[in-house]
This record gives C-alpha cells, sequence and structure tokens, in this order.
C-alpha cells in the first residue's frame, strides 16, 4: 500500500467528498431544500463521514485515527438511514435514493476495509 500523507489521499476520504457532494445536490431541490431541519440533518451526516477521517488522520495515532473512522461509518450509515425518510417524503425519487445509497455504501465499505488494514498494523 502507497504511503499516505494527506488525508486527501486515503480512498475514503475521496468517497466521502463524493457522497457530500452528490447529497448538498439532492437537498437543494423541490420539498428537499424547504424541509431545513431535516436538510441539515442529512447534510450534517454526509460532511461528518469526510470531517471524521480526516480528524482521525491528523491525529497521528493509528488507534485514535481507527476510532474516528468508526464514527465516520456510523455517519455513512446515518445517511443511509436518512435517505429512506428522503424517499418516503418524495425528495428524492427511487433512481436518485439507489445512486445515493450506493455511494453511501461504498463509502462505509472503504472504511470499513481501512479500518481492516489499519488493525492489522497495530500489534
Amino acid at each position: 500500500m502507497a504511503t499516505i500523507e494527506r488525508f486527501e489521499d486515503i480512498e475514503a476520504w475521496q468517497e466521502a467528498r463524493k457522497l457530500t457532494r452528490m447529497v448538498y445536490a439532492a437537498t437543494r431541490k423541490g420539498g428537499f431544500a424547504r424541509d431545513y431541519r431535516f436538510c441539515s440533518q442529512i447534510q450534517a451526516a454526509a460532511v461528518s463521514v469526510m470531517s471524521n477521517i480526516a480528524e482521525g488522520f491528523e491525529s497521528q495515532s493509528n488507534r485514535t485515527f481507527i476510532r474516528y473512522l468508526f464514527i465516520a461509518k456510523g455517519s455513512a450509515g446515518e445517511v443511509r438511514s436518512q435517505l429512506y425518510v428522503a424517499l418516503d417524503q418524495g425528495y428524492i425519487s427511487p433512481e436518485e435514493f439507489e445512486a445515493l445509497y450506493n455511494r453511501a455504501t461504498l463509502t462505509s465499505k472503504k472504511i470499513a476495509g481501512f479500518i481492516r488494514y489499519l488493525q492489522s498494523r497495530l500489534d
């Protein structure tokens, strides 16, 4: 594995950034944009994925980094759960739901893989 020098080099962070862009794009439209509280909540969850990966990386401790990665993974799950609300309220189409859900799932899988990698390097 190549040496990661910046959090921006982490694939999971790159996927989280894509997810965040997609969430922000979806929340700018129609009823979603008018549901300020829910809109803010799903945006915050998406941003939390990116932010926790970055903050954990900057901690310079693999144990601390892993803890932050688990928080980021939890936030990706929160986004997935909130996408069901958005779908059920008609804020997003089934196609938009699928694209967003798939991106959130991919992000979560990348984080999980990175956690496994870091855990294998602890001892």
